[in-house]
């Protein structure tokens, strides 16, 4: 029995957004989280706190479409490091997987709840309907960032990203 992806809750200001992640984040979860963090991102927000206190466990696409996001982050003109993407409580499984996938170098580890001021609200939902292609594509990119930012991760996720590039190349023809 499939899980129910995670529920997305927001809190903003101008410039700093805490998006407060229940339940387990996953593939489907993970394309709401990016057009999350990029419609916040248009809208001013450079600095992002991840509240994982209540998130159970992550799955390789949203770990992957989480260090898209902080490597994208991190790369803006007026402070590439340190990171902008904040996590608090991720439990001790999150830790883990950020460990062994080589990213958690990505995030600064928060030891104090993140407060700005304002209520939490439910995250917007996404506008667009999810399409298997825009899945698939998702799940591809997440995966192959995975594989660029820590070499050890190729052999994990090697047959993974030649099956979704082919389902791809299928979708499309």
């Amino acid at each position: 029995m499939a899980s129910p992806s995670a529920t997305l809750l927001v809190c903003a200001n101008d410039d700093a957004a805490i998006i407060k992640v229940t339940g387990r984040a996953n593939f489907s979860s993970s394309l709401h989280f990016k057009a999350v963090v990029n419609e916040l991102h248009e809208h001013g927000a450079e600095r992002f706190i991840l509240d994982l206190s209540e998130c159970a466990t992550m799955d390789s696409t949203f770990l992957g479409v989480l260090a898209g996001v902080a490597l994208k982050l991190s790369q803006t003109p007026d402070q590439p490091t340190p990171a902008k993407l904040g996590l608090f409580r991720p439990n001790e499984r999150v830790t883990e997987l950020l460990e062994n996938l080589g990213i958690s170098q990505f995030f600064t580890m928060l030891e104090r709840p993140p407060v700005l001021g304002g209520e939490f609200c439910p995250a917007a939902p996404d506008a667009t309907s999810s399409s298997k292609e825009e899945l698939s594509k998702t799940c591809l990119e997440a995966h192959q960032t995975l594989m660029a930012v820590n070499p050890d991760n190729i052999p994990k996720f090697k047959e993974v990203t030649q099956f979704l590039a082919e389902d791809l190349k299928k979708s499309k023809s």
